[in-house]
């Protein structure tokens, strides 16, 4: 025995060096936020994440997911894409590869879309900005999701050529922060005020619009948006600037929150996830996101394959459904009726608000109407599910 033990331990120790030497390659090749170091040092529980260096939470994700919900929750979303078009031909180009047309945006004005393939199959869903300079002119700019932003550029440059119009990837020059839940607008406009002259006034700010606005350290984007349900905002601002605003926020009372509780949060206002709801064997229809394309006075690329499509029924239908128990569903799980398999989860949490699992689903249209009742297979146990409408979640009117 004592003869083996120092090979054994000879053995661990090689594991072990094999494990960091992979380590230190993953993190090598991992893009860094700006407010990566902070994340580090304040327990924040670090993980890669589509390219990027990610917390994925600092408590627990259900007290991150209700401090959202009931005060304040600071997300770094800064491994978000974000890209800026340039030249005369940015408006043209930008309407040719989207689902809605960016031509038709008013000034300050932001708005949900889609880019589609040849097919119709989504290769991503983005905001489209529209944002007033101070010499008067517009500012287009898409923010993307980090899994496709390398796809989205590899596939802007193959269509670009017959448009005067240069992309701009900004995304590793500067930062993102989501500021989210009842209380956010309030801190955001204090620190707002604190480290930008004349800024704009938040609360004056409709859903889905967003201002330019001008600091000492370079220009920053606030926008009403989010991905929550909850009401806030979404701050871009240069890379240097990204970690002291940051703090500022946490000083003024906003809660750090992680990637998990943003997908909790994500899930239960219904919001589709890429690569979970959506990819390109998805088109807008089926996924619910049918407001998101516009045919008239609009050609853009899938078009044409989309019109057929929306003029027929469709195979499957996005919808929610809350389990049973405690068992989770999880993506690919299966959905089943009376024993047939009729569709697959394709998120699934356990709900902190509700206390129950819920998740989304693709069925077939004859099983998708609220009430139904269906089973899923949860690693081999039959969970029981009904249809509800979605969003699971909606705040409350204020």
């Amino acid at each position: 025995m004592k003869q083996g033990t120092p090979l054994c331990w000879g053995w661990l120790a090689y594991l072990d060096a094999v494990r960091e030497w992979e380590k230190r390659m993953t993190e090598a090749t991992l893009n860094e936020t700006p407010i990566g170091a902070w994340h580090q040092a304040n327990g924040g529980r670090i993980v890669p994440f589509a390219g990027w260096s990610m917390p994925v939470q600092y408590s627990s994700i259900a007290d991150e997911h209700q401090a959202t919900r009931t005060g304040i929750g600071l997300f770094d979303i800064s491994h978000m894409g974000r890209l800026q078009f340039e030249g005369p031909g940015a408006i043209d180009f930008l309407d040719h590869v989207l689902t809605r047309r960016a031509s038709s945006l008013k000034p300050d004005q932001i708005r949900y879309s889609l880019v589609t393939d040849t097919e119709g199959g989504i290769l991503d869903d983005v905001l489209v900005y529209a944002l007033a300079t101070a010499d008067d002119k517009i500012s287009y700019r898409l923010v993307v999701n980090a899994s496709n932003r390398l796809k989205l550029l590899e596939w802007f440059d193959q269509h670009q050529n017959a448009f005067d119009v240069d992309v701009v990837d900004e995304t590793c020059d500067t930062g993102m922060i989501a500021i989210q839940g009842p209380g956010a607008l309030a801190i955001a406009q204090q620190v707002l005020d604190e480290t930008t002259p004349d800024a704009t006034r938040l609360d004056q700010l409709k859903y889905y619009s967003g201002v330019l606005t001008g600091s000492d350290d370079g220009p920053d984007v606030v926008s009403r948006t989010g991905y929550t349900g909850e009401d806030g905002c979404e701050w871009v601002l240069p890379f240097d600037k990204a970690e002291s605003i940051w703090q500022r926020l946490i000083d003024a009372g906003a809660t750090p929150v992680g990637l998990g509780a943003r997908d909790t949060l994500r899930l239960e206002a219904a919001m589709p996830l890429y690569g979970h709801e959506l990819d390109e064997t998805v088109n807008p229809f089926e996924a619910g996101l049918g407001f998101a394309v516009q045919f008239k006075d609009h050609a853009f690329i899938g078009s044409d394959v989309l019109q057929k499509v929306a003029a027929d029924a469709p195979r499957r239908v996005r919808v929610g459904l809350r389990a049973e128990g405690k068992r989770v569903p999880r993506q690919h799980c299966e959905v089943q009726s009376e024993g047939r398999n009729v569709g697959k989860i394709t998120s699934g949490t356990y709900s902190p608000t509700f206390e129950q699992p819920i998740s989304m689903a693709y069925v077939g249209p004859d099983v998708a109407q609220p009430g139904t009742e269906l089973q899923i297979d949860v690693r081999g146990r039959t969970v029981q599910a009904v249809v509800v409408e979605l969003p699971f979640y909606k705040r409350s009117a204020t």
